[in-house]
């Protein structure tokens, strides 16, 4: 499967993330911000948010001289033993911190096998999961999620999956024609988060952005009740801004 990859901020973010995280690792007794600036080649503009979202996650730590070490999050991912438990315990905390500060339900979906599998989500009294009344694997011509997924690869691998799954009408809004679909994701910016206006469940909208390293294709996803449609817009850019760590803990 060939992939139609372009890669987003949050992808370059995570990429100075890790130099900047094996430039820690090097030195055990704590490295300043001027030595990193040095060792990274990245300007205050770029390092300074950076170290603040690596402390925020627990990669990094700042001892009182003001030299960062690594974390006890970096630790825990990078031990071979144990590292899918605390692979997926990161992924949590930051989809529960994105639920919190976004305000509505957040979600981590990949593309393995030529399947969508949706593989953790962070939901809450406030803000609800979607209802899978139909099965994810076979709406991906109706979700944000899916069309996200599907807009990372290529002409043939979007064929191939539309080949297996019919495409079903699942609300007034759902795109049946292959033809349509498959215009709008050849259009669809990889910069651009995917929108879901009430296609695959009226009562809800939502959103994707892509976080995708590799030969590997994901997306982070959001959703609403319709009666917060218009703060789709604001909240899928939030999201857009905020993939980095996600990406980060998935590439470690």
């Amino acid at each position: 499967m060939a992939l139609k990859h372009e890669p987003t901020a949050p992808y370059h973010s995570a990429q100075e993330a890790l130099r900047v995280l094996e430039t820690v690792a090097r030195q055990t007794t704590g490295v300043t911000a001027t030595e990193l600036a040095r060792g990274t080649s990245l300007g205050a503009d770029r390092l300074t948010p950076l170290l603040r979202m690596l402390r925020r996650e627990g990669y990094v730590e700042q001892l009182a001289d003001g030299a960062y070490v690594t974390g006890a999050a970096l630790a825990r991912l990078g031990a071979a033993e144990g590292h899918r438990q605390a692979l997926r315990e990161t992924v949590q905390h930051t989809l529960d911190r994105l639920r919190d500060s976004i305000g509505a339900a957040v979600y981590v979906s990949r593309y393995v096998d030529g399947e969508i599998t949706v593989d953790q989500y962070a939901a809450g009294p406030a803000t609800p999961a979607v209802n899978e009344w139909f099965d994810f694997r076979s709406s991906a011509h109706a979700t944000a999620l899916g069309k996200s997924l599907l807009g990372q690869l290529d002409h043939d691998g979007r064929r191939d999956h539309l080949s297996r799954y019919k495409m079903a009408r699942l609300t007034s809004r759902t795109i049946t024609s292959d033809k349509l679909l498959l215009s709008r994701l050849e259009a669809q910016p990889p910069t651009v988060p995917t929108l879901d206006l009430q296609e695959y469940a009226v009562g809800t909208v939502c959103a994707a952005v892509p976080i995708t390293a590799g030969s590997s294709v994901g997306c982070l996803a959001l959703s609403l009740p319709v009666a917060h449609a218009h703060r789709l817009r604001r909240a899928a850019d939030a999201l857009n801004r905020n993939a980095t760590p996600v990406l980060l803990s998935l590439a470690i």
